[in-house]
């Protein structure tokens, strides 16, 4: 965790942590959600914390989460999204929103696999625009486009913020 354990804990931050959250990289509504899961791995014996890495949390709007962090089970899709179910159950219940655990990626094509699944991604295009900036395309089948609904629009949004680009899901390939 990015701040101290006694200072989660606690509620009570020192200067270190303090300056963290004064410069912008941590959250203060972060502290929220560290101290949320201090609490589920002591009092409620989650074992899969133990080995767990936090990194950062994404705040949606007012009541989704993207938290950011590894379970220590590896990154295979079916097997992280197994851990982290039960995770999200709890967290929802404790923070009163929707709540999303992928793991920290170094390639857009991971990220979108783990933040989409179960839609599959076919690949990922990165266009060079003529001003110099970068856009990143996401391709999905058209028979997955139906899984994505009306959160189309939420996920394009969400992959922006965690990638730092404009990002768009298309469909139809």
């Amino acid at each position: 965790m990015p701040l101290d354990y006694v200072c989660v804990k606690s509620g009570v931050l020192c200067p270190r942590c303090q300056g963290l959250i004064d410069s912008g990289v941590v959250d203060e509504r972060e502290v929220d959600i560290m101290k949320a899961l201090i609490e589920l791995e002591e009092d409620e014996g989650m074992r899969i914390l133990k080995k767990a890495t936090y990194y950062k949390a994404y705040f949606i709007d007012d009541d989704m989460v993207i938290i950011v962090m590894d379970l220590g089970v590896g990154t295979s899709v079916p097997v992280f999204t197994k851990y982290a179910r039960e995770l999200e159950q709890r967290l929802r219940e404790r923070l009163g929103k929707r709540v999303k655990i992928i793991p920290k990626a170094s390639d857009v094509r991971g990220l979108a696999t783990h933040l989409l699944y179960p839609v599959r991604i076919l690949g990922v295009n990165t266009l060079w625009l003529p001003d110099g900036s970068i856009e990143y395309v996401v391709r999905i089948p058209r028979r997955d486009e139906r899984r994505l609904g009306k959160a189309k629009e939420m996920y394009e949004r969400i992959l922006s913020e965690l990638l730092g680009k404009k990002t768009r899901i298309k469909s139809g390939y």
